[in-house]
Formats: structure tokens, C-alpha cells, sequence
């Protein structure tokens, strides 16, 4: 049995008796792997590469990805400075966010490159750094995800400036003095690559009508096979339709535009896991369904409730053992019926047995494909279950904790109680 690239069976074993479950694994060398496909990305004129650091933003990761050679894409200035706490620089952090944070001006000042998503975030940086250069980020008309949840283009969508509005940019510019000198899009999470490469020609005509733009930013999560039978983008077969295009612009416009891109999934899906243990084993009678409930769920997983997205999923036997195969829905372990951990693809409402090898209590499951938005954007804490352990398999083989599973102290040290709770109504 090899259901992860990176884990046998023993290795899975062994991960729970070092630190328990629920733990997400990660695998280094899978990492670094994914970051140079990344770094070879074909370009006409220059390339940045940008990590999306909210598929997971772990320290270790985000260090790891940064040292091959990945410079960040932060979604909140809290991320700024996560990433700077990991050891990232600031001028290697772009901040495209739909909120602005309230200490821009120290995060600008220390070099974090802002990418104004809002005529409202571009005339406020105006005001805050007049005669300084920019980004924006532009909505061109279309969007592309793996679900409507995960497309942010288009007019669906809230993220970026709408196309047609381009004048008014212009106009907050001249009025600011501001440069703008790069150009950003998304249009979603992974999206068809033919949409994406479709995009990319929409937003160089776009890019034709900010006369400064030295940098056009093709953002847009390219899509990951995690199941059996999915293929993932093909980054040099894109890239190559890019150059031509990059090449024609240069020459009907006589700018040599350099390239960014920022992907988060492509890098960080599949080289990680969720490592969990068989709690229950029940059923629903003999024309209902088995199910074996985990001590992991929409806590660690919110994406499968969230979209009925599809991980793959083992039984790895507490012991060594040859087991006979059945189906089983897996349910997780918080107190909600969407809490299901095998839903029909894409829909998080249905359901869809897996046939899996036979498991009792006390076995494990593996998931794959849980590198990216799952320990980054889960439900933690409901129920009170406490955030998930993390670790690290570098490539020798030895097995590092990242992150400490979190304890119900800290769960709760922020709440107060105020006195009058103890002395009487208030």
C-alpha cells in the first residue's frame, strides 16, 4: 500500500505514536520539488514567483518555500507579518488584501509591497505615499476556480478593480502622483487552464492601457490532482502560450513586461496529509450506510463541507495486516451533520461511500492532498477541539514537530469573566 507519495504504512504508524492524532505531515523534499517546477516557469522578459501563503501558512513551510527561491503573496497584513516573523523580507512581500491593514504605513516603510485592491485602497495609499509606485489589482471580466466558492473573478466577484473603471485609476494617480507600475489579476483557485491562459491575454490588454506597468502579475491557483485519474496543470505547456504573448506585446507596445505568479496549491497540495484515527465504527442498518467516525473533521477539513471538495483517502490497520475491502462513509468527529469527510464530489450536501480497506477502532486513515487550505483555513476550536499538531518529514527521513498541538488553555485565554458575573446581576 502506497497512498502518499512521501508515506508508507509504517511511516503513518509511526507519526501517530510520535505525536498522536489528529496531525497534518508535510513532506520537504515534495516542497522544494513543486517550488522549482514553479521557478522554471517560462518567461519572456524575468520571472517572480510568489508563494499564495495562505494555502498554509505555517512558519517552516513559508521558510522552506522562501529559501528555494519564492518570494510572498500575503492576504492580510497579519500574514505580512507572519511571514516576516518567519524570516521572509519585506521587500519580498506583496499585501493583497481586501481589508487594509491599519499599519500600512509601517509595513510600506519597511519595504511590504502593496497591491491596491479598490479604488478606496489606491486613493488611501495615495494619500498616505503620494509620488510613490503601486500595484493594482484588476478584475478583467472572468473568473475560474475549481467551485463557484473559489472563483474571484468576473462580476460575482469583489476582488480586485472592475476593468471598465480604468479612467478612474488613471485619474487617482495623476491626482496622487503615483506610478503604477504593476498590474495584478486573480481570477480563482483552481482554475482550467485554458481559462487562465484566456485570462492572461485579457489582462495584457488591460496592461496596454497602464502606460507605466513594467509588471503584469497572472495570479489564479493552478489546479492540483490530488484523486486518482486528475491531472494537474502543465506549467511549461501554459507558460510557453504566455511567452508568445509576452513577445507580441513588446512588440506593439515596446514594454518588456516581466512575469509574476502566485501559485498556493500547486506547491503545497499534495505534499501533505492529515494522519487520523479510527474513533467508531457504526452503521444505519442494512439499507443504510458504515460509518467509521475520526478524531479529525471540519476542524482540520473545512474545505470538503465547504465545497464537497475530494481527498483521498486510506485505512491503515493498527497492526500490519491484510485487510478485505468495504465501503464506508467517514464521518468527522464535531458535532454537525455536514461534518463528513466523504461527500459526493463537489457537493457537500451528498454523500459517496469510499470503498476502503476494512478498518476498526483504533485503526488509522491517512487523507491526502491536505498540504493546502486545510490547517490554514479550518473551523478550529468548534467544539472546543484544539488545533491540530504539524510536522515536518524532511529528506532524510526524520520527522520534526512544526507546530505543538494547541492546548484548551490556550484555547480559552482570552476570555474573561467579568466580576459582576460572580457578585450578583448586573
Amino acid at each position: 500500500m502506497a497512498p502518499l507519495a512521501f508515506l508508507a504504512e509504517e511511516d503513518i504508524r509511526e507519526i501517530r505514536r510520535r505525536f498522536g492524532t489528529p496531525v497534518f505531515v508535510y513532506d520537504q523534499e515534495s516542497l522544494e520539488a513543486r517550488a522549482r517546477e514553479v521557478l522554471d516557469f517560462p518567461n519572456a522578459y524575468g520571472l517572480t514567483a510568489r508563494y499564495a501563503m495562505k494555502a498554509l501558512p505555517t512558519a517552516a513551510v513559508v521558510r522552506i518555500l522562501n529559501r528555494a527561491g519564492l518570494h510572498v503573496d500575503a492576504s492580510s497584513g497579519y500574514e505580512v507579518e507572519r511571514a516576516i516573523r518567519a524570516g521572509v523580507s519585506p521587500d519580498q512581500i506583496q499585501l493583497t488584501a481586501q481589508r487594509t491593514p491599519l499599519n500600512l504605513r509601517s509595513l510600506v516603510k519597511q519595504g511590504v509591497i502593496f497591491n491596491a485592491c479598490s479604488l478606496q485602497q489606491l486613493r488611501h495609499y495615495g494619500e498616505l505615499f503620494p509620488g510613490q509606485t503601486v500595484t493594482v489589482r484588476i478584475n478583467p471580466g472572468l473568473g475560474s476556480g475549481h467551485s463557484k466558492k473559489t472563483n474571484v473573478g468576473g462580476p460575482s466577484a469583489s476582488f480586485g478593480i472592475w476593468h471598465e473603471y480604468l479612467d478612474e485609476v488613471l485619474a487617482i494617480a495623476r491626482a496622487c502622483d503615483l506610478k503604477i507600475s504593476s498590474m495584478h489579476t486573480h481570477i480563482g483557485s483552481g482554475s482550467d487552464p485554458e481559462v487562465w491562459e484566456h485570462c492572461a491575454m485579457i489582462s495584457l490588454r488591460i496592461a496596454a492601457r497602464l502606460p507605466e506597468v513594467e509588471v503584469l502579475s497572472l495570479g489564479g491557483g493552478f489546479k492540483v490532482g490530488r484523486m486518482a485519474g486528475e491531472t494537474s496543470t502543465d506549467l511549461n505547456r501554459i507558460g510557453m502560450h504566455v511567452i508568445e504573448a509576452f513577445r507580441a506585446f513588446r512588440a506593439e507596445h515596446g514594454r518588456r513586461l516581466r512575469l509574476e505568479v502566485e501559485p498556493g496549491t500547486f506547491l503545497v497540495a499534495n505534499a501533505g496529509a492529515l494522519i487520523c484515527s479510527v474513533i467508531d465504527c457504526v452503521d444505519t442498518g442494512k439499507n443504510g450506510y458504515d460509518f467509521l467516525k475520526v478524531d479529525a473533521g471540519m476542524t482540520e477539513l473545512l474545505r470538503i463541507s465547504l465545497y464537497g471538495a475530494q481527498h483521498p483517502i486510506v485505512t491503515v490497520p493498527a497492526q500490519p495486516e491484510t485487510r478485505e475491502l468495504s465501503e464506508y462513509l467517514i464521518a468527522g468527529h464535531c458535532c454537525e451533520s455536514g461534518d463528513v469527510l466523504t461527500p459526493a464530489p463537489g457537493d457537500p450536501e451528498g454523500l459517496k461511500p469510499r470503498l476502503l480497506a476494512e478498518a476498526r477502532t483504533g485503526d488509522l486513515l491517512a487523507v491526502g492532498g491536505s498540504g493546502a487550505y486545510c490547517s490554514g483555513m479550518a473551523s478550529k476550536n468548534y467544539n472546543s477541539f484544539p488545533e491540530a499538531a504539524e510536522v515536518l518529514r524532511t529528506p532524510d527521513g526524520t520527522l520534526h514537530l512544526i507546530r505543538k498541538r494547541q492546548t484548551l488553555d490556550q484555547i480559552t485565554a482570552n476570555e474573561v469573566i467579568p466580576d459582576v458575573l460572580d457578585t450578583g446581576r448586573g
